[in-house]
């Protein structure tokens, strides 16, 4: 009876020694578990604030960009609306009466005759004034001239280009932010 005694306190030490050891690896199991949570937690966390700041970042990129986007599409309507004033304008000028054109054309020549004593006139092949008519000495038609006329000293020194194109690029060079201003605020 005494081996059974013997037997049964080994076992019961080596039982306790198991137990012993399974609650040491338990508890170890456990520490570990929760480093490697603790640690999953960590990473996620920065993980989702890197997130975040990535989708905040694409939101602004994407914003800008629209943005952006649509001031071309607006400047590039504005462009269009303006360049078509412009050939309005000018269509305007060149297809006047025969009765405004010749006015004008003496309107320019008067002008010109300030710098150059008596010039002579360059215009539009299919315009129907003469020479007399504006008071100049000399009048050619050119292919080259839609409208208006290019006065010209005698010896060719000095010339004057008030063309309507011209004319009219001129004051829409130097009016263009006021003109901006008046059609789009």
């Amino acid at each position: 009876m005494a081996l059974d005694n013997v037997t049964k306190d080994i076992r019961d030490s080596a039982r306790a020694a198991v137990a012993s050891i399974e609650a040491g690896r338990d508890a170890e199991v456990a520490k570990i578990m929760a480093e490697a949570d603790a640690v999953i937690s960590d990473m996620k966390s920065k993980e989702d604030k890197r997130l975040k700041e990535a989708i905040e970042q694409l939101g602004r990129q994407m914003l800008s960009s629209a943005e952006l986007e649509s001031k071309k599409i607006v400047l590039s309507k504005r462009r269009e609306i303006l360049e078509k004033a412009f050939a309005e304008s000018l269509a305007s000028l060149e297809t006047a009466s025969a009765a405004t054109r010749k006015k004008q054309y003496k309107q320019m020549v008067a002008a010109a005759k300030k710098v150059i004593d008596d010039p002579k006139a360059y215009c539009a092949k299919d315009e129907t004034i003469t020479a007399e008519d504006i008071g100049v000495s000399k009048l050619e038609k050119l292919n080259s001239i839609t409208g208006g006329l290019i006065l010209e000293s005698k010896d060719g020194t000095i010339q004057v280009d008030m063309q309507y194109r011209t004319l009219l690029q001129t004051v829409w060079d130097r009016e263009m932010k006021g003109l901006s201003d008046i059609l789009f605020g």
